[in-house]
């Protein structure tokens, strides 16, 4: 029970920093990856770099725990606080099913403004968009489960 609820924590401190963030607003999102927004000569123009310090900040954060997990996790003294191990990608090459993926993400962010992260944390506050975007996304998650069988 104590581990669910630290999960419930931890996810509710994760959508409260992507609603303060604007990582939740689509016209924000869309905004910052409008590149084409540099060019148009005003500043600020079209191209909207706020997020880009959000991003930053997560790079550090993740950088700083991957430099803090023990090099041989699989130690029992070397563990988590709040789990019997650590939860590590096991692939290490970069391949067609992950490039592909990626795009598809890009694209989907791209065009609705929402990822699952933002989505999932917007769809009691979101409006009708939002109520398209997740169940396609759902959608999309269990069709590449299954092709990858």
């Amino acid at each position: 029970m104590g581990g669910l609820l630290l999960a419930l924590a931890a996810g509710l401190l994760f959508a409260l920093g992507l609603l303060l963030s604007g990582m939740a607003q689509p016209a924000k999102v869309i905004g910052f990856l409008n590149l084409a927004g540099l060019a148009q000569g005003e500043f600020p123009g079209a191209w909207d770099p706020s997020l880009a310090f959000v991003m930053g900040g997560a790079v550090m954060v993740t950088l700083l725990a991957f430099r803090l997990t023990p090099p041989k996790p699989s130690q029992p003294q070397h563990r988590p606080w709040f789990s019997s191990r650590f939860e590590l990608p096991r692939q290490e090459r970069i391949d067609a099913p992950l490039l592909q993926g990626a795009v598809i993400f890009g694209v989907g962010w791209g065009l609705a403004g929402y990822c699952p992260g933002p989505a999932l944390a917007t769809l009691l506050l979101g409006g009708r968009d939002v109520w398209l975007f997740v169940p396609a996304m759902l959608a999309g998650m269990w069709l590449a489960r299954r092709m990858a069988r």
